[in-house]
């Protein structure tokens, strides 16, 4: 019996199928090979288009059968993993009405500013642990001020995983867990915020019946499984935003643990067993995927828009011919602090860290003269490195004191270099696991599914590639990065 785990990340859908007796991966691809496109109509502005992502995931389910390294018609359960605060709208006949306004489009900090401030920073805070900031109900509000034609035909809404559940099954649902993150759950009350509604004036009809996340949210449909050829009637059994997911990949669960993931964001992901929220709104709380009203364990989230997405602009700069293997090794030869060359790598649109400003990415004290290419991708992991130093000492502020992290061995972990910026620049502890979103995906299905009988099982096969411990000798380095971005700060 397999299970199949659908990543819906930015940059493109990487499908895994497991064993699940074993939890050995068969098959593990990712559709496109380069990174997908962030369509920016305007300065600030991020979409991509809901009708992609889905072709995409339909390529990458055929991918992964091209090896024959399983049978389709074996797999027993799908699990989908998806970028978190994206908007997606449809109309009654479930047609895509927009594009859908992703994670780190910027346009809707004005709206949830206000809503901010008219319904109470300290209910906010109480009630949905965050300020609706610049998520999805946010977004919605842009929509329903700015495009009334389209806001007018809207049936339902929901986040780019749901959209793919609902492809592949015609079933609509959420989850207390999704609608966390789109700021649409009201903790104290347990239920759908009606404060959230009735501020900005969404009817209740828009929002799909919440189910648990670990259960079935549709099943199969006939056409779509003889496309893919896949057995009809599948369950679609776990779904989840990535950040969640990517802690549950991890087996990350229970009240002080800590994840890590640095793909085209980067995230640490704490869990715990109150409601806590940040008073300056920094990072974010939003319900865990083993939450419950009777037995909370809720994720609070730093989130870095700026990481990844610098690295793989570095790679397109410097050409197609070369691999980020070559840029590693370029990078690896550098000395720490990259001969005074700083980065700021927050050029990916208004950052959480800094009450929603946008200050771009700038490359401090770069000199013509002893500066090449190794040092400029050595500056860009330590910058990156260093911004996650910077969102940990305010969730140290928060009360999160961890000694070490798990992190998936993908994205940028994949990379040595980086694993050590990690490490010195933020003094944790990294164990890396040869695992990664769409691996989770399996997973999750497996547990909603009914496959695995706890959690404790679904992580029996999974491995520890190794552990990274810091060294020190970063501190004085970081202090330099640090005086640097407060100068930025301050203008």
């Amino acid at each position: 019996m397999y299970l199949l785990g659908i990543d819906l990340g930015t940059s493109s859908i990487k499908v895994s199928v497991i064993e699940a007796a074993t939890q050995r991966i068969v098959s593990s691809v990712q559709y496109p090979e380069v990174e997908a496109e962030i369509s920016s109509p305007q300065v600030g502005w991020a979409e991509q288009n809901p009708e992609t992502w889905w072709k995409n995931t339909k390529n990458a389910i055929k991918k992964s059968q091209e090896k024959r390294n399983y049978d389709p018609k074996d797999i027993q359960a799908i699990g989908i993993a998806y970028q978190m605060h994206g908007l997606v709208v449809l109309d009654a006949q479930g047609e895509v009405l927009r594009p859908s306004i992703i994670w780190c489009d910027s346009r809707a900090v004005e709206y949830g500013d206000k809503a901010f401030s008219t319904l109470g920073k300290d209910f906010c805070l109480e009630h949905h642990l965050n300020s609706p900031g610049n998520f999805t109900a946010a977004k919605l509000a842009w929509v329903k001020e700015n495009e009334p034609a389209v806001y007018e035909k809207i049936d339902k809404v929901m986040l780019p995983g749901e959209y793919l559940a609902y492809k592949l099954s015609g079933a609509l649902s959420t989850s207390i867990s999704a609608l966390s993150e789109g700021i649409f759950w009201d903790f104290v009350e347990n239920k759908l915020s009606t404060s959230v509604l009735k501020y900005f004036g969404f009817p209740r009809s828009f929002f799909p019946d919440i189910q648990d996340v670990f259960s079935v949210h549709g099943e199969l449909r006939s056409d779509v499984a003889a496309e893919l050829g896949l057995r009809s009637g599948i369950p679609i059994a776990y779904k989840s935003g990535d950040q969640p997911n990517n802690a549950f990949s991890l087996n990350v669960l229970e009240p002080g643990e800590v994840a890590a993931t640095a793909g085209t964001s980067g995230v640490i992901y704490g869990v715990s067993d109150a409601l806590v929220h940040d008073p300056e709104s920094r990072v974010n709380t939003f319900a865990h995927v083993n939450y419950t009203p009777d037995q909370v364990r809720t994720g609070t989230l730093l989130c870095i828009n700026g990481t990844g997405i610098l690295y793989s602009w570095a790679k397109k700069l410097l050409g197609n011919s070369i691999s980020y293997q070559d840029m590693n090794a370029s990078s690896a030869a550098i000395s720490a602090g990259a001969e005074g060359l700083r980065v700021l790598p927050f050029g990916n649109g208004a950052e959480r860290i800094f009450h929603n400003r946008t200050i771009g990415a700038h490359f401090e004290n770069l000199d013509l003269n002893r500066h090449h290419k190794g040092h400029f991708l050595k500056g860009i992991t330590e910058g990156i490195a260093f911004s996650f130093r910077y969102g940990l000492d305010i969730m140290r502020e928060n009360g999160m004191n961890a000694s070490k992290v798990k992190a998936g061995h993908a994205n940028l972990f994949l990379s040595e270099v980086f694993q050590r910026d990690f490490v010195e620049a933020t003094g944790l502890e990294v164990e890396l696991y040869d695992n990664d979103g769409s691996v989770g995906a399996a997973l999750g299905a497996g547990l909603g599914s009914g496959a695995f009988a706890s959690a404790k099982e679904a992580f029996l096969g999974v491995k520890k590639i190794k552990t990274i411990s810091p060294q020190g000798g970063y501190e004085d380095i970081y202090e330099n990065w640090k005086e640097i971005l407060t100068t930025k700060l301050n203008k």
